[in-house]
Order: C-alpha cells, then sequence, then structure tokens
C-alpha cells in the first residue's frame, strides 16, 4: 500500500470539502447581505434559488481548478529535497484561494455588468427579488458560460505560482 499516497489523498479530500464548505458559506452571506437583503430560500421565490444556485455552482467550478494546485504544492513538500514548510503551505493556498475568491467576485460582478448595459431600463436585482424566473435564468447561464471560459485560464494562473524546484537545462 502507497502510505503517502493515501496521506495525501485523505488531506486532498479533507482540504476539498473544508475550504468548499468555507468559501461557498462566506460567498452566499455576501450574496446575501450585498445584493437580496430581505430575500430568503422560499417556495415562493424561485428565482433567487435559481440564481443563488448559479452563484454557487459558479463558484466551485473555480474552486475545482484551485484545490488541485494546492494538492500539487503538497505533494511537493512531501517529496524529498524540497524546502516547502508547512507555513509556505499555508500562505500559498491563502493566495490561491484568494485569487480564485477575486475572480469569482470578477467573474459575477462582469455579468451584472454586462446584463445592465445589455438591458437598459431592466433592473436584474429587482426582477430576482420579485421572483421573475426568466431573468435568474438567463443571468445564471451567463455567469456558468463566463465561468466556464474562464476557468482553464484561472487554473494555468494558479499553477504558474507553484513553487516548483529550480531545474538546470541540461541541453544548454
Amino acid at each position: 500500500m502507497q502510505t503517502k499516497l493515501l496521506t495525501l489523498a485523505f488531506i486532498e479530500i479533507a482540504l476539498a470539502i473544508v475550504v468548499s464548505v468555507l468559501i461557498l458559506f462566506i460567498s452566499f452571506k455576501i450574496l446575501q447581505r450585498v445584493f437580496f437583503k430581505n430575500i430568503s430560500f422560499r417556495e415562493d421565490n424561485m428565482a433567487f434559488s435559481v440564481f443563488a444556485a448559479g452563484i454557487i455552482l459558479s463558484i466551485g467550478m473555480i474552486l475545482g481548478e484551485i484545490i488541485p494546485s494546492i494538492t500539487n504544492m503538497i505533494r511537493l513538500s512531501m517529496s524529498g529535497g524540497n524546502e516547502i514548510t508547512f507555513g509556505k503551505i499555508i500562505q500559498y493556498s491563502g493566495l490561491y484561494l484568494c485569487i480564485g475568491f477575486v475572480f469569482a467576485l470578477l467573474i459575477n460582478t462582469s455579468v451584472f455588468l454586462l446584463f445592465s448595459a445589455l438591458t437598459k431600463g431592466v433592473n436584474e436585482f429587482k426582477d430576482i427579488q420579485q421572483n421573475n424566473v426568466a431573468s435568474a435564468v438567463v443571468v445564471t447561464a451567463t455567469l456558468l458560460s463566463i465561468t466556464l471560459i474562464a476557468k482553464d485560464s484561472i487554473s494555468l494562473l494558479i499553477s504558474a505560482l507553484i513553487p516548483y524546484p529550480e531545474t538546470t537545462n541540461f541541453l544548454l
């Protein structure tokens, strides 16, 4: 049995669960406080539920690109001869998660600005508050589309920040 691999798998599972629950909880609370102060999940407001589900799915897709980079760094720290300490793992993980969170906010904000520019005279937030499911579905579909397009670029950015050990170019 590969004990290092098994340990790494358990670390990755625990990290994914803890980080995703924490980030999604914080994101939902921010969404609710900033945009929808008086709305909750009720049967009479399906539009808000659709919209919130889209935002949660968008953040989940971005987090799905970040967790493997954190795991790669943990793998590097477990390999012999590498000087990545636990403190550096925490620092880099925090940086990666902050970058992901900022990009999630940028994507969400860009969707809102895009809809505001495209639909002059229509207030999407008010429509969603008034249970306009059609507005919620269109805004959510746009949000998910932009997230799908941008998630690979976010993953590449995060991967570029992993502190891989320096290697020599033996061809020169």
